[in-house]
């Protein structure tokens, strides 16, 4: 059993906080609490009070849950402020010894130190592979014998006041921000196998006010971006449309919502509440999906005309993995295949037990990956301390085995002659 981790994922439309531990095959889900999101916009916070109430309701539900309290959380950040650049760092190796993870810090220092305005921040750098004296393909270079070391990462960034105000309402919720990871990468983590990672493929998140894109290849992260439209546009649409609340829409787009035509009958009527005093009215099904195709097959357009302008459209084989809230909808599958022209499926959680029922489905892709890439870090962190205590072991040992050892070669000068005399 591993530490307890807490992760919160906070959407433009809900926001989820989650308790896990380490399990051999991945994670066990300890504890988790939902409430709607508010103070949001596109996946940014534009009210850090508001977003505070909504973060603080859902750890206390986490909590209760899990019967443990939350103090830190590895957190998701989204949001169309996000931008990302590709870029490469070297470092020499002393001597030719073996690298160590000091030479790939070096690297990945390097690679960092690109221009960034005073109004952006790196929220992360990823290697996504790395080159020894020339030789590409190294995945993980620590204990390879060399002279230079080339990494290639994947730089993130974010808007720095966006950044700010998201940790503002965090931690006014009482909760301590332990890092900041990028949506779509942390969903890939849940709903992306090895397999689908190493070939090529576009992991796609819709969620309720932005679509995600990672794409993932040779086992690592070489593209993310995050648009501005997502589920909330197909309903808004819905309520324009259709003259009904927002509420209304949402409930129709939920309940009998398809973004294929083809699949709605002309005769099949649905019962749609009004504005005001004004009596129910009826629309086909049709309609709606007429209404929801148009908004979805524009999103898909959006999706591939990135995948495109990244460079790596060619080098997809695994295609596209679809999660997120509006991956829910029917015919989304169907749809997404048609329009971008790759193979598509919708990916639900993985590797995970305790309590499954309540985040196994694409809406918690994101929530989950952040509790996997949690419980990651954690090990990490571990391993890396265990590793400092045994390095001070060895040094300690040394200090009080070297003046002895010193005595010894004294005393084997002073009573041995030395050969030739």
């Amino acid at each position: 059993m591993g530490i307890p981790v807490a992760v919160l994922d906070i959407g433009t439309t809900k926001t989820v906080a989650l308790i896990a531990e380490a399990v051999d095959d991945g994670i066990r889900v300890l504890g988790v609490g939902m409430a709607p999101s508010e103070g949001m916009r596109k996946g940014v916070v534009v009210d850090v009070k508001l977003a505070a109430q909504s973060i603080a309701l859902a750890v206390e539900q986490a909590e209760r849950m899990a019967n443990m309290s939350i103090e830190g959380a590895y957190v998701g950040i989204a949001g169309a402020h996000i931008s990302s650049i590709n870029s490469r760092g070297v470092a020499p190796i002393p001597h030719g010894r073996a690298v160590t993870q000091d030479v790939v810090q070096r690297a990945m220092d390097a690679a960092q130190a690109i221009a960034v305005p005073d109004n952006r921040e790196v929220v992360h750098a990823i290697a996504r592979g790395y080159s020894l004296d020339g030789q590409d393909g190294v995945r993980d270079p620590i204990g390879m014998m060399g002279y230079r070391l080339e990494v290639e990462a994947h730089i993130v960034t974010g808007a720095v006041a966006s950044i700010q105000n998201l940790y503002k309402a965090v931690e006014a919720a009482g909760v301590r921000v332990i890092e900041l990871v990028l949506e779509p990468i942390a969903a890939g983590e849940a709903v992306l196998t090895s397999a689908e990672r190493d070939l090529g493929v576009a992991l796609v998140d819709i969620g309720g006010g932005t679509t995600d894109i990672a794409i993932f290849i040779d086992g690592s992260v070489w593209h993310t971006v995050v648009l501005p439209i997502g589920g909330m546009h197909l309903t808004n649409d819905l309520a324009v449309g259709l003259r009904a609340p927002f509420a209304a829409a949402e409930e129709i787009k939920m309940k009998y919502g398809t973004v294929m035509v083809d699949d709605a009958r002309p005769e099949e009527i649905i019962e749609l509440a009004a504005f005001g005093d004004e009596e129910k009215r009826v629309v086909s099904r049709r309609e709606v999906a007429e209404i929801l195709q148009a908004r979805a097959e524009e999103i898909f357009t959006l999706v591939l005309t990135e995948i495109k302008r990244s460079g790596y459209d060619g080098l997809l084989p695994a295609g596209v993995v679809l999660c997120g809230g509006a991956a829910q909808l029917v015919g989304v599958k169907s749809l997404a295949r048609e329009v971008v022209g790759l193979p598509t499926r919708i990916g639900t959680p993985q590797r995970m037990e305790g309590m499954v029922e309540r985040v196994s489905s694409p809406a918690y892709a994101t929530g989950v990956g952040l509790a996997h890439w949690g419980v990651k870090q954690a090990d990490l962190q571990t391993l890396e301390l265990t590793e400092v205590a045994a390095r001070a072991r060895r040094k300690s040992e040394e200090g009080v085995l070297a003046p002895l050892l010193n005595m010894g070669d004294w005393l084997r000068r002073a009573l041995l002659p030395e050969r030739g005399e």
